[in-house]
């Protein structure tokens, strides 16, 4: 299918009021492009795929709204027939009234230029011409394959963990993940209960139980990764009474932190940011055995030395700091006098 694409140039200030206003008209899903920091929200949700530092903001923003095209031959006075709210129109009517919410808005605020732009976009599979970017490969003897790819006769021998990355959790692919996939692969055993911490798509929590684990509990912030989570366990059999998950801060809610469970886990990962990292450890050495095994990564090499000193403070003994590209992975066990 075809959409029209109509464009805003405004500011920041007025994004949320914009796209509000926009709505009850009937445009929704909006597109936005700015240059705003992320929020300490935001920063400490991105548990997987680390962005990079962002281009000074300029308070300028953009919001895109597409409008779905009847069909490619219907017109009606040179213009596409549109379908909005169910019903049909022209993007010149559209048009019309978008710029009339602006002025709207404009009365009782800045929204800089405020100006609109349309355009007819490709006729592109909005829900699957992403897949184009991820396609199967391996870390090991492991074969991470999409479910639009088939493994082929060489991949006989490997163990296949079958992941579709949908919007926003992990697949395996991001240097920080492969480093917590090959801490796992060496530690566990058959009798392991792991704690995922920003669980995500599952991917390390379900690579743990396919590697031997006995039971696995994952937890993180985004409802969506139930979803996530329950659609891949399905995709490589794993049965639900073997893996648990829960939503909320281990961090900062006490009641998480008794859910979870205290010196239950032979082994912890957390493939998160670095200053999330400083905040969980302290927190984390509680729900470890005795001996328990602490696996962390998300770590930029320029934070190395700040995540070893918040592990070592927190009575951790650091057994391995492994690299890959410019991430790290800091490996450590809970001695006995850790977390008492």
């Amino acid at each position: 299918m075809k959409w029209i694409k109509f464009r805003i140039k405004t500011v920041t200030e007025a994004e949320d009021i914009i796209v509000s206003a926009l709505y009850d008209i009937g445009l929704e899903g909006a597109q936005i492009e700015d240059k705003l920091p992320l929020t300490a929200l935001e920063k400490e949700q991105m548990f997987v795929d680390i962005a990079p530092e962002g281009p000074q903001d300029d308070g300028i923003a953009y919001l895109s709204f597409f409008v779905e095209e009847r069909d490619g031959e219907a017109m009606e006075n040179g213009c596409p027939v549109l379908i909005l709210n169910g019903e049909e129109t022209t993007a010149e009517a559209v048009l019309e009234s978008v710029k009339r919410e602006l002025e709207d808005v404009r009365c009782f605020m800045d929204i800089g230029e405020g100006t609109v732009s349309v355009e007819e976009t490709e006729d592109i599979d909005w829900i699957n011409n992403w897949k184009q970017y991820f396609h199967q490969f391996t870390i090991g003897d492991v074969l991470i394959i999409p479910s639009w790819e088939e493994a082929g006769p060489e991949d006989k021998d490997k163990m296949i963990l079958h992941i579709d990355p949908g919007t926003a959790f992990g697949t395996g692919m991001h240097d920080t993940t492969q480093l917590c996939i090959k801490a796992l692969r060496k530690f566990i055993t058959p009798e392991t209960e792991l704690l995922d911490v920003g669980t995500g798509s599952g991917i390390l929590a379900i690579l743990s139980l396919m590697f031997g684990a006995k039971k696995a509990v994952g937890t993180d912030l985004d409802p969506c990764a139930v979803d996530a989570v329950r659609e891949n366990m399905e995709a490589n059999g794993i049965d639900p009474k073997d893996f648990t998950m829960m939503i909320g801060n281990i961090i900062t809610e006490k009641e998480i932190q008794d859910k979870v469970g205290y010196e239950r886990y032979d082994i912890v990962v957390a493939n998160i940011l670095a200053q999330v990292l400083v905040e969980l450890t302290p927190v984390i050495v509680y729900q470890l055995k005795k001996g328990g095994i602490y696996i962390t990564s998300g770590i930029i090499d320029d934070k190395e030395e700040t995540v070893i000193s918040a592990v070592r403070a927190a009575g951790l003994e650091v057994l391995e700091v492994n690299h890959q590209g410019e991430w790290v992975s800091i490996i450590a066990r809970k001695n006995h006098q850790a977390g008492v």
